[in-house]
């Protein structure tokens, strides 16, 4: 009934472990699949950068690659479809099984030929449907409720936002723009530049054990732009939460850092944390005043020539990362 002479078969599947939960499955597809046995898996949820490392972890990603008189599959269309099944895990909690094969890939893009689906019992349905999507999941879903816009003090208004995988460019575009004092007070040495590694490191976080915050520019004239970063990382027992904060260098003086430490803040008192911690160069005057506008406390730790700050905010309770 479908003719699409030269497209690859694939197969796009979903699945839900007893350990990890709900997960997402991409290979060779076809009446060969189990054969072949070409397949990778990845954790749900998924954006473009993340369907793209899953594809690149099969032998057919060659294929789809194009070759000889065969032209290269559409491969944005090949990684929408990873990401639309992987929200279908996070969105449907009833949907414990999914299988897609043959999906047909061209470089006119993909169509799905045949396709099933297994759903829980009644019961299990209930169930799942009265626990929050992240209690499911091996990784937090991006928190799109933490999005806040803000304005700063001459008046420019910024959006504060979790920090997404696909950042990695605005974020390197960040450290570009830095002074060396700058990179020196981040880093407390001098960094010339950040790896693929390092960048995708910072950028591509579990939400549920740690928080990036980023602020980026709105301005309809000009492409968004990354102005800084603030971080925060909890310990196992969620007791301490230990942060670092970069500003660009030409936005200083504008209220940024203020409201990007105090939206960590606020973040770490609802997930429960009792204090945050930081580590700040004895030169870094502009962040140990930032930090006791705030109601940090600091005190010099001769041994590694730093001084720490501290923030006491209780034991927390609240839901605004829920």
């Amino acid at each position: 009934m479908v003719r699409r002479p030269g497209a690859r078969e694939l197969i796009v599947g979903a699945a839900c472990d007893p350990v990890f939960g709900p997960f997402v499955l991409f290979g060779h597809g076809g009446t060969a699949a189990e054969v072949i046995g070409d397949r990778a898996v990845a954790l749900p949820p998924l954006n473009a950068s993340l369907a793209r490392e899953l594809v690149s972890r099969t032998r057919v990603a060659k294929l789809l690659a194009g070759y000889r008189d065969r032209a290269p599959a559409d491969l944005d269309a090949v990684c929408l479809a990873l990401v639309q099944v992987a929200q279908i895990l996070v969105d449907l909690p009833e949907v414990v099984e999914l299988d897609v094969n043959p999906l047909l890939a061209d470089e006119h893009g993909v169509l799905a030929l045949d396709a099933r689906m297994r759903v829980a019992s009644i019961e299990s349905i209930e169930t799942a449907r009265g626990r929050p999507s992240a209690d499911r999941l091996a990784i937090r879903p991006y928190p799109r409720e933490l999005e806040e816009r803000v304005a700063l003090r001459d008046g420019r208004r910024v959006l504060l936002r979790p920090i997404r995988p696909e950042d990695e460019a605005a974020h390197q575009a960040l450290f570009a723009s830095l002074a060396p004092e700058d990179v020196r007070f981040r880093f407390f040495n001098m960094v010339r530049e950040l790896s693929h590694s390092q960048m995708a490191r910072y950028t591509q976080i579990d939400y549920d054990r740690e928080m990036a915050f980023v602020a980026i520019a709105e301005d309809p004239q000009r492409s968004a732009e990354t102005l800084g970063v603030v971080r925060g990382i909890f310990d196992p027992d969620f007791v301490r939460a230990e942060f670092a904060i970069l500003v660009r260098s030409d936005q200083k003086g504008r209220g940024l850092g203020h409201a990007l430490l105090e939206k960590l803040v606020r973040h770490c008192r609802a997930r429960g944390a009792r204090e945050v911690v930081g580590q700040v160069l004895p030169d870094n005057r502009a962040m140990l005043d930032l930090a006791h506008t705030l109601g940090f406390e600091s005190r010099f730790v001769p041994g590694d020539g730093v001084v720490e700050v501290r923030l006491v905010i209780g034991a927390g309770a609240g839901a605004e990362s829920a």
